[in-house]
């Protein structure tokens, strides 16, 4: 693609990464990149961001071995968009992973959807492989569910796992379970050749998803680099682990989906030293979003200090754990207080790869690298969309609340809670409240559960007020909305051969928005 250099240019990123592995023909070779995402986990769920139960020995070596990132943001606070966000290395309003349906509500992709990542976004793994990458996913894909939007016709060379997430089980008459794929070919459903056990939490997915990652890593480690985006699900509700690990956490069914993934990363991290490719292969691990407490105490996890969880723009929603680990290029032990966004990977993997983002497009992510390997700190504001509305903005410590909503009074009397044991007033709102004249302004470091808003009237609001409004306002006079891929009843984005509008609002459009 003419906006991506050619992978010739590695050799100018081999002097500032110092060193690189060797192909069989002698030529230097971009590292590996295994990208580790994690779906509804929590920056508290990690014992090493505080967890009293200390659950997570892998992940905590991962850490202590690398780089910990204690300001790490999603891009959306649900799956797809976020999902969006880190393969495009856009803002969901930018590549079209949002609604118009109503104001700021979220989206995403179940079966009633029909859009999908748009052919006009470039990918990730679409631009690796001109770098020579082999690339492969493992897990839930969520940008689309029609064969326009398959993983393998995005740049994936390999796919195993599902275009959704593991809702059911359905009536088959009225409504299919969801599939799981291999490649083109779908092998199965879940409940049905996959089954999960809703009583007991039982499932073995994970493990099958482990050993798809594991055989990935041995068949390719030695030829060219790999690009593995392991994308798994067991902390998304209904939970679930398999029965070895099942029973066996201080925290529930939740936690002992916690405690299989963390096995399951140190045997991919032990694999790599064994293979001896760990010194030239780039790790990251990280959450599409905050955990989702409508699901806790047995089926969610834990945002630690932060206000509300999932579906919410306030930290609780958009705050992840984040990790990076390079042995032999990144220090051991680091703390990076780099504001970072799930965006940033994308930006990231190019850098590693010798490759610039495409030019003729807006690109949100930053490349991390020196912050990882320099200890550099880059200033950038992070913006917190929800559906098609800003709703808020961080620059440095500070952030500037334009809007305020958990969900409506209905769905709340429903029983479903946001920011359940949290509740700040003007704040924690069942209404859309409008604050874009004066907005709510927190100080995240000596506030960070985001419960006393500065006084309109100090100094300090005002001059935080005026840096955040001209960020806002570059970031809003430059923006150009991708056309909206998830709205329901929107013809731009339903087949009308395949689905009608009565069947979209009969199939309760109010909870695909919501969920």
């Amino acid at each position: 693609m003419a906006a991506v250099v050619a992978a010739t240019r590695w050799w100018r990123l081999l002097l500032v990464l110092s060193a690189a592995g060797m192909g069989a023909s002698g030529a230097p070779q971009p590292p590996n990149i295994l990208l580790l995402l994690m779906d509804d986990m929590g920056w508290g769920d990690l014992g090493v961001y505080g967890e009293p139960s200390r659950e997570t020995p892998n992940l905590d070596r991962m850490a202590a071995e690398g780089t910990l990132f204690p300001n790490f943001y999603s891009a959306n606070p649900l799956c797809s968009p976020s999902r969006a966000a880190l393969l495009t290395g856009r803002l969901p309003i930018r590549n079209g992973f949002y609604t118009t349906n109503a104001h700021a509500r979220n989206a995403y992709t179940p079966q009633e959807i029909v859009g999908g990542i748009p052919d006009s976004e470039q990918l990730l793994p679409e631009l690796l492989k001109e770098a020579g990458y082999v690339t492969k996913i493992v897990g839930k894909w969520h940008l689309g569910h029609r064969p326009q939007f398959h993983p393998l016709k995005h740049g994936f060379d390999e796919w195993f796992g599902s275009p959704n997430c593991h809702f059911g089980p359905y009536d088959n008459k009225a409504r299919p379970n969801i599939p799981v794929y291999r490649d083109w070919e779908m092998v199965g459903r879940y409940y049905e050749e996959f089954p999960i056990n809703l009583k007991t939490g039982e499932a073995n997915l994970t493990q099958i998803y482990l050993q798809e990652a594991l055989d990935f890593i041995k068949r390719q480690a030695q030829r060219r680099p790999f690009f593995l985006y392991w994308a798994v699900d067991a902390t998304h509700a209904p939970v679930y682990a398999s029965k070895p690990f099942l029973g066996t956490s201080q925290r529930g069914r939740y936690g002992d989906a916690v405690r299989e993934i963390d096995d399951s990363i140190g045997k991919m991290l032990q694999l790599l030293q064994d293979l001896r490719v760990a010194d030239n292969t780039f790790v990251f691990f990280t959450s599409d979003n905050g955990a989702a407490l409508i699901s806790a105490p047995e089926q969610g996890g834990s945002n630690g200090p932060f206000l509300c969880g999932k579906q919410t723009t306030f930290e609780g929603g958009m705050r992840e754990p984040a990790l990076a680990w390079w042995p032999g290029h990144i220090a051991a032990g680091q703390v990076s207080h780099q504001l970072g966004s799930i965006m940033d990977l994308f930006t990231t993997s190019l850098a590693l790869a010798g490759l610039t983002p495409p030019s003729d497009r807006a690109i949100d992510g930053l490349n991390l690298l020196p912050a990882l390997l320099q200890g550099q700190l880059m200033d950038r504001p992070v913006f917190y969309y929800r559906g098609d509305t800003l709703m808020a903005a961080t620059l440095g410590q500070h952030k500037a609340h334009f809007w305020t909503w958990t969900n409506s009074w209905e769905n709340f009397r429903q029983g479903m809670d946001f920011c359940p044991g949290q509740n700040v007033s003007g704040v924690t709102t069942h209404t859309l409240e409008d604050h874009t004249k004066l907005p709510l302004i927190f100080h995240l470091g000596r506030d960070p559960g985001e419960r006393f808003p500065l006084s309109f009237a100090s100094t300090e609001y005002q001059e935080v007020l005026s840096r955040i409004a001209q960020v806002v306002q570059q970031h809003q006079e430059a923006l150009v909305p991708g056309q909206p891929q998830l709205n329901v009843c929107n013809w731009a984005v339903m087949d009308q051969a395949m689905f009608t509008c009565r069947r979209e609002t009969a199939s309760s459009p109010q909870s695909q928005l919501e969920r």
